[in-house]
């Protein structure tokens, strides 16, 4: 029975998740399966790039925020999916050794018109280094499960 409902999530809500230490074992390992530029594999070639060093794909910083989020409130949660992702920006790069946070606000929620037993939720989640400097931002809709389908908020 989930903990979490689409009622728990009012606007202006915030909450923060991890930290998280990331490895340079971590980055190079998920760089190699998914996405092999070699500004995510190799010092060297790294320091050559845009970036000027290793870094996480930005695709690794969203499957740690996803991460992070499941393991602070969605598997809690009478979560129903989303209907996808509505903005995603890598602002500055993920670097080996950072631990990071994921601080989500929830931005605006409201019923289901067409599915009572569900409401809308959207989020901002932005990841966060030690400095509190951030490191990407995305803006989400989450379906949740109503405490009590179909009455007001």
């Amino acid at each position: 029975m989930p903990k979490l409902h689409w009622e728990d999530f009012q606007p202006g809500a915030v909450a923060i998740y991890g930290p998280r230490l990331v490895t340079r074992e971590e980055i190079v390992a998920f760089a190699a399966e998914f996405d092999p530029q070699p500004m995510h594999l190799d010092e060297a070639a790294a320091s050559a790039t845009l970036l000027g060093g290793l870094a996480a794909s930005g695709w690794h910083t969203c499957c740690l925020l996803m991460r992070m989020i499941a393991d602070g409130f969605v598997i809690e949660s009478s979560s129903m999916g989303s209907p996808g992702i509505e903005e995603l920006r890598w602002l500055k790069p993920l670097r080996p050794g950072t631990a990071i946070r994921v601080r989500a606000t929830v931005l605006e929620s409201r019923p289901s018109n067409s599915r009572p037993h569900m409401g809308l939720t959207k989020f901002r989640y932005e990841v966060l280094d030690e400095a509190d400097n951030c490191l990407t931002t995305m803006v989400t809709t989450a379906m949740l499960g109503r405490r009590q389908p179909g009455t007001a908020p």
